[in-house]
């Protein structure tokens, strides 16, 4: 009978590695936690292990620095809007579908994921020089995904790269301005959350009626 390869300490990897990413999961829940009292930049490596419950050195096998802990913060806050402003964006038939689309699921995301917003709205001016790079960066690839959408409708297949772009940027302004107003309203405000999804509505509608009168220089 042929001998079978013992692959038990396959079992004990994936364990291991799970294990891994779930401490890294509890690092970075306790960092957004305690960020929501300070700022990122007064928060210390030692907060995060106390708040986690390991000791500080164990830190370092899930992080190299406290900055890439927050650049990994920033990526966590990001990716799950990104996703889905694309999913309501897909294939639209009109501006409104867009307009909408977006302002709907932007309030959904806001909602859901307070803490990051109120991070991220902290943090875009804050004091760690490379969390603010990488919000900018997030937010450029929010212009750039929304550029392309822009040149699909035959109304602005006329204008040049650069005014696409900008008029996505305006765009991408008015939802990160938004978000900074839904998280600083109480989340059991409904009325005025929800008259803070009409006004980005209608002032969205209000830059596309504008589409139609620029001329590019």
């Amino acid at each position: 009978m042929p001998n079978r390869r013992d692959l038990s300490h396959v079992g004990v990897a994936t364990t291991r590695q799970e294990q891994k990413e779930r401490t890294r999961q509890a690092i970075l829940a306790a960092a957004l936690e305690l960020t929501s009292e300070q700022g990122f930049a007064g928060l210390s490596l030692r907060q995060v292990a106390r708040e986690v419950g390991f000791v500080p050195t164990a830190f370092y096998r899930h992080f190299d620095s406290m900055e890439q802990l927050g650049l990994a913060l920033v990526e966590q806050s990001f990716v799950p809007l990104r996703h889905m402003l694309r999913d309501a964006r897909r294939d639209p038939a009109t501006y409104d579908d867009v307009i909408s689309a977006s302002a709907q699921v932007l309030h959904r995301v806001v909602l859901a994921n307070r803490s990051r917003f109120v991070f991220i709205a902290r943090e875009r001016f804050g004091g760690v020089a490379a969390v603010r790079a990488a919000i900018r960066h997030e937010l450029q690839l929010f212009v750039t995904d929304l550029t392309t959408d822009l040149e699909r409708f035959a109304q602005l297949q006329h204008w040049s790269a650069d005014d696409v772009q900008m008029a996505a940027r305006l765009f991408v302004n008015l939802m990160v301005s938004t978000a900074e107003r839904l998280v600083e309203t109480p989340s059991e405000a409904v009325r005025e959350q929800e008259q803070i999804v009409t006004d980005v509505t209608r002032q969205m509608r209000l830059i596309v009626i504008g589409f139609a009168g620029w001329r590019p220089r």
